[in-house]
């Protein structure tokens, strides 16, 4: 574990810390991060705690929104949805609100629904589960394991597959079959959360299709006790399972089954005892009254609700114990052994808690983090997981007030790595193992310690924020310090980046570990895996590709020139899209095959380099549309035009060192795609010619569009798909050489300000940073650009100015600026600016940014 940054608050003198507030922390699939602080605001003679919630994004921590939660008591859970685009906050007089974004800015929320319980606080917090839950086989086979234990065969095959590789992401990562907390009609998973308060009561709130809340509530048990402890997970049949201690180790741990349903409107909730048990340390003598508390109870996932994690402290010290719930044979009596057993009938069976592993004496645990990553836990799977030395997913953390942090197995409780505290800036990863990682010098002085901790959904990082408010962020190795090859560490790197593109989940945390060495590999590698899925699986994933390249090919200013690229491919695919999409056939009862997808193969058959010539192919009628759109289009069919003629001028300058534009060359579906949209930009241009391209050009009777039509297919036919690829011929370049003297080539604002964060973690120093104060932390990126040049609307496709007036947004992955409110009046540009109002072009969230920034 090495620390990454430190982001801490400025200055405060009329503020101080509390230190027996405790605080929580979540960290959402889109990589926010939502905490609480402990700070006491002394203003205007408020000595209380001001019970705040931070959201901020991992990439630009030091834009962090704090909202006034209006919480009257310390808030005492966090719960992001599947989503991550809700935020759910508990205190500890029953209040529970609810989170969204405001206009879709992860810097600005606002409160949409609430609930309360007066006067009850509440111990635990769950949404209900959506019955979407995905497997990660680290073997890559995606058949189950066999119920014998495999042969040592089986293993080397496994490994051999992880080890070759896997071509069918299916198999990488399966659909679990998982039923939904609560279903609508047609089997729609109903949204809603479940709460546990500190008197035994769980209350549902689910929220009804036209946003009505509906609320119900429901002890435990009939004999309701008082509940300290309490944690949620899921059942595959959509059970909810529900457990609870009072906070003494000499209390059972109790277990409870709630199901939900909604009959005749009315919300109901039905509640079973489960087996319960007590922890292993209260039954050894040497400690049955060490550990007099009960400090942390977790189930080790919330799918999962056969493994639950304990732990029991004092004063000065911990014990980590963890459980597991098995089905056991139910002995009978002697008489009825000798029975003769009937056709079909089974042993009788009991489920019963068994202890699976328990720690030694530790120090006193101040908190808890478990993986979110969905491995599977079985023998194989963590043999294979072992001999890989594929890590993430398979630890716990474990933070201590002497302010370091252990991972542990989290079945077998062992050592697998240790954070000294920021002391030592950060302190290196020890191998499983090794005493010298658990041995070190006590201090009897309070010290920096964590009081909150979160991994990131890869388990790649690790969020925690200690006793004085600063929040600190942790890379977490894949192989936990274990020296690896180079191609291993590609392997675990490329899956994982493979499993957020299927997910959907963002992958800020995996590019923490890409050292800019390994961007070409990663990149060419994960062209190769995306080839070789079938068709269907590669358009859903088209431009999260490409999103996923431009990202790590920012990390390295070698590879800068492709991150440009790849930012210009998702303009060209969204524009081309909305173009398409404009077309209708004329008559409506035509064939299988739109007009966007006829114009596409009669380009690809058609060779001519006359464009002219390629129209008359196509029926012009369905390409008639109003005036309006088309003008207001005109931004977009700009772009496109000086696009390929900045391509087509820059041709000749592509040599050894790569500049924009060179991946271009020899992408022959690009090159068509470009082609198609300038067919379509001529014949929209015979209908009104003020939306065609505006080039300055030298001589009056210079037909443009013909003249970059005929250089593009000559480029198109030398890179087609179909056909070997082929170097440009010298008459081509020759042309290409001559285009400046015959239309002025324009500058293209290729790729936004890189200022985020991630591109200054390369360095093994952490980065000390302040919530508030922007850092200046935008690099070079090789387009040329100056601090006096033109701002531009990257979606747009518009300048905005030296110094922009107007409120911007930006995109916190890829850095894409757009203005924030629409200046346009046309409903096709609207349509268009309407795609791009949740996400960026890349999928990223948005940013409100002041104009100064833009």
């Amino acid at each position: 574990m090495e620390l990454a940054y430190v982001c801490d608050w400025e200055r405060r003198p009329k503020s101080t810390h509390c230190p027996s507030v405790p605080l929580v922390c979540s960290w959402s699939c889109r990589n926010l991060v939502a905490f609480t602080t402990d700070l006491k605001n002394d203003d205007c003679g408020d000595p209380d705690v001001s019970h705040m919630i931070h959201i901020m994004d991992t990439e630009h921590p030091w834009d962090v929104y704090s909202i006034s939660s209006g919480h009257a008591e310390v808030i005492s859970c966090l719960e992001w949805d599947q989503s991550g685009s809700r935020l759910l906050s508990a205190d500890g007089d029953g209040h529970i609100k609810c989170w969204s974004m405001s206009e879709h800015l992860v810097n600005s929320w606002k409160n949409v629904l609430s609930s309360s319980l007066e006067g009850d606080p509440i111990v635990a917090l769950s949404w209900l589960h959506n019955g979407v839950k995905l497997a990660l086989h680290v073997e890559m086979v995606s058949a189950p394991s066999p119920p014998s234990p495999p042969s040592s065969s089986e293993i080397k095959r496994r490994l051999f597959d992880f080890q070759s590789g896997s071509t069918n992401f299916g198999e990488k990562f399966s659909r679990v079959k998982f039923s939904p907390s609560l279903t609508l009609f047609g089997g729609k998973p109903m949204e809603g959360w479940l709460a546990v308060t500190v008197s035994g009561l769980v209350t549902v709130s689910l929220l009804k299709p036209g946003g009505a809340l509906l609320t119900a509530g429901e002890s435990l048990c009939r004999l309701r006790g008082r509940v300290a402890l309490a944690d949620i997970a899921f059942t595959g049949g959509g059970n909810i399972v529900v457990a609870a201690t009072d906070g003494s180790s000499s209390s059972p741990v109790q277990f409870y089954k709630v199901v939900v349903s909604v009959v005749s409107e009315k919300c109901r909730i039905d509640t079973e005892l489960l087996p319960s048990l007590f922890l292993r340390c209260t039954t050894d003598p040497m400690r049955r009254d060490k550990y007099p508390a009960v400090t942390h109870l977790k189930f080790l996932t919330r799918e999962n609700s056969e493994q639950v994690l304990l732990c029991a402290s004092n004063q000065s010290g911990s014990i980590v114990e963890c459980w597991s719930l098995r089905k056991e044979g139910l002995p009978v009596n002697n008489i009825f052994q000798h029975r003769s057993p009937v056709v079909g009938e089974k042993q009788p069976t009991i489920l019963k808690w068994r202890i699976l592993t328990t720690t030694n004496d530790l120090e006193r645990v101040s908190a808890v983090a478990l993986p979110k990553l969905p491995i599977s836990i079985s023998n194989t799977d963590l043999k294979v997981a072992s001999d890989t030395k594929f890590c993430p997913g398979l630890g716990l953390a474990l933070a201590f007030h002497d302010g370091t942090i252990q991972i542990l197995h989290r079945l077998s409780l062992h050592t697998m790595g240790v954070f000294y505290g920021s002391a030592s800036s950060a302190g290196p990863s020890q191998r499983p193992g090794e005493e010298s990682a658990i041995k070190r010098q006590r201090t009897g002085a309070p010290g920096l310690h964590f009081k909150t901790l979160q991994f990131s959904w890869t388990s790649l990082a690790l969020a925690g924020v200690d006793n004085h408010g600063k929040l600190h962020m942790l890379r977490v190795s894949p192989s936990m310090g274990q020296v690896l090859e180079m191609n291993t560490t590609l392997r675990h790197l490329l899956f994982l980046l493979e499993y957020c593109m299927v997910t959907g989940y963002d992958w800020w945390d995996v590019l923490l570990h890409v050292q800019p060495g390994m961007v070409h590999n990663l990149v060419d590698r994960l062209h190769e895996e995306y080839m070789r899925q079938n068709q269907a699986l590669q358009q859903v994933l088209a431009t999260r590709i490409v999103a996923v390249k431009a990202s790590l090919c920012k990390l390295s200013t070698a590879t800068a020139a492709r991150a440009c690229d790849f930012h210009a491919k998702l303009l060209l695919i969204a524009i081309s899209s909305t173009l398409k999409s404009l077309l209708r056939p004329h008559v409506l009862n035509t064939p299988d095959k739109s007009p966007g997808d006829r114009l596409s193969e009669i380009c690809a058959k058609n060779m001519d380099s006359d464009i002219d010539k390629v129209m008359i192919n196509l029926k012009t009628e369905e390409f008639v549309l109003d005036g309006p759109p088309l003008q207001s289009l005109q931004q977009l069919i700009q772009w496109v035009g000086d696009f390929v003629l900045y391509l087509l001028a820059n041709l000749p300058n592509q040599g050894s060192v790569v500049r924009p534009g060179f991946g271009f060359m020899r992408d022959g579906a690009s090159l068509g795609m470009l082609r198609e949209m300038l067919v379509m930009i001529r014949i929209w241009g015979l209908l009104k010619p003020g939306c065609l391209p505006t080039f300055t050009a030298t001589s009056d009777s210079q037909d443009s569009l013909q003249l970059l039509f005929r250089l593009l297919t000559k480029l198109w036919l030398c890179s087609r798909d179909d056909a070997p690829p082929q170097d440009p011929d010298e008459s081509l370049i020759d042309e290409c050489c001559l285009l400046p003297s015959q239309l002025l080539v324009p500058g293209m604002d290729w790729l936004p300000v890189n200022d985020g964060v991630i591109v200054k973690l390369q360095g093994k120093q952490p980065i000390r940073l302040h919530f508030g104060k922007s850092a200046a932390l935008a690099t070079p990126d090789g387009t040329g650009r100056t601090a006096g040049c033109q701002r531009t609307d990257n979606l747009r496709c518009v300048h905005m100015g030296v110094c922009p007036t107007e409120d911007s947004k930006a995109c916190t992955r890829c850095g894409c600026v757009t203005m924030l409110r629409s200046p346009n009046k046309s409903n096709a540009m609207k349509q268009w600016e309407q795609r791009w109002i949740k996400n960026c072009l890349c999928g990223g969230l948005w940013r409100r940014i002041p104009p100064t920034l833009a």
